[in-house]
This record gives C-alpha cells, sequence and structure tokens, in this order.
C-alpha cells in the first residue's frame, strides 16, 4: 500500500519518498532504490554532501514509509 505523499510540503522530500515507492512496486531492491532518492535529493540540492543525502533520504523513508507517520519531519529548509 502507497502512502499518500500530496501532504508532504517540501518538492524534494515529496520526489524522494515517490521515487522509492515507485522503485519499490516495481521490484527495484531496497538498497538500489536508496541509491536512487540519493542521487535524487542531490540533484534538488546539489549544495549538500553525500552524507547529508543519505541522512535525509534515510530519515524520510523510516518516517513515511517504514513508520507511515503522518507528522512534519525535519530537513532541508527548502519548501
Amino acid at each position: 500500500m502507497s502512502v499518500e505523499t500530496g501532504r508532504i510540503v517540501r518538492n524534494c522530500e515529496r520526489a524522494v519518498v515517490t521515487a522509492y515507492q515507485e522503485l519499490r512496486e516495481i521490484g527495484t531492491g531496497d538498497v538500489s532504490a536508496f541509491h536512487a532518492c540519493t542521487t535524487l535529493y542531490r540533484i534538488h540540492h546539489p549544495e549538500a554532501s553525500l552524507n547529508e543525502a543519505r541522512r535525509l533520504v534515510s530519515e524520510w523513508i523510516d518516517h513515511h514509509i517504514i513508520r507511515r507517520d503522518k507528522g512534519p519531519t525535519q530537513g532541508c529548509e527548502c519548501n
């Protein structure tokens, strides 16, 4: 079952969560989907370090997909 991403305010966060879900739904492995989403985040934020991108992507996946938390997340300062 997919997570409703329409309530996610940040464009980059919504893009990451949507991409991760769609990749997993077509059978992409967890690690490959994570790496793809880290790359996607860095396209939105080229100033971000690889470690920062990995941290945020993992927090967002855990928050929205694993725990299915509907509240806001910590993260980047963009909209």
